[in-house]
């Protein structure tokens, strides 16, 4: 059996700048499509797109789908966690004691009304199984930093309490190879912008 490979692209720059913003469904910005289209311009043949169902990931997915003529998955498993009483406010707004508090241990503190992590990573690695049990070839997974984090973890065997060291920038792409097993996946490149590499 040949691999598989699964590409992870976040979402580009959104509208009201930086803040959590988990299920608030907060439009791209013209730099964010930008960023976005820049990212695929290259794109490799793809045999289907996963989108989570937020506009800022589901909107650009579905352009590229109708460009493309590529089977579209709207995944709600895919959303970023929800984040309670801390949607669309920024880091200098929430009481400091208590973000410092998440940002040191963001697994055990969860911000009042959000999704526990347990929860998230549950929902995010159900989504990622179901992936992983596709015979296509190669996937484009249109999410957000949250979930490409969760997924990597999983990927690489990362402690928790390190996810929020992973980097994702926005427009950010990373390649994870699915051998045949049982061998098991791994990591091909993660961050880069500008557009796909060869397999």
């Amino acid at each position: 059996m040949i691999d598989r490979w699964v590409d992870l692209l976040r979402h580009g720059e959104v509208e009201g700048g930086e803040c959590f913003r988990g299920s608030r469904d907060d439009a791209l910005t013209s730099r964010g499509w930008a960023q976005l289209r820049a990212a695929l311009a290259d794109a490799l043949p793809y045999e289907r797109i996963l989108s989570s169902p937020a506009r800022r990931c589901a909107d650009p997915a579905r352009e590229l789908a109708a460009r493309t003529g590529l089977p579209l998955v709207l995944e709600p498993d895919l959303r970023e966690r929800h984040f309670g009483d801390w949607e669309g406010q920024r880091a200098e707004a929430i009481d400091p004691e208590l973000l410092a508090r998440f940002w040191a241990d963001p697994v055990a503190v969860t911000p009042p009304g959000a999704e526990p992590f347990e929860d998230f990573r549950a929902r995010v690695l159900g989504g990622w199984e179901r992936l992983r049990q596709t015979d296509a070839r190669h996937s484009l997974v249109v999410t957000h930093g949250g979930v490409i984090r969760v997924m990597l973890g999983a990927v690489l065997g990362l402690a928790d309490e390190a996810l929020l060291l992973v980097e994702v920038p926005h427009a950010a792409l990373t390649r994870l190879r699915l051998p045949a097993p049982p061998w098991r996946p791994s990591l091909v490149f993660h961050g880069t912008q500008g557009g796909p590499r060869p397999c």
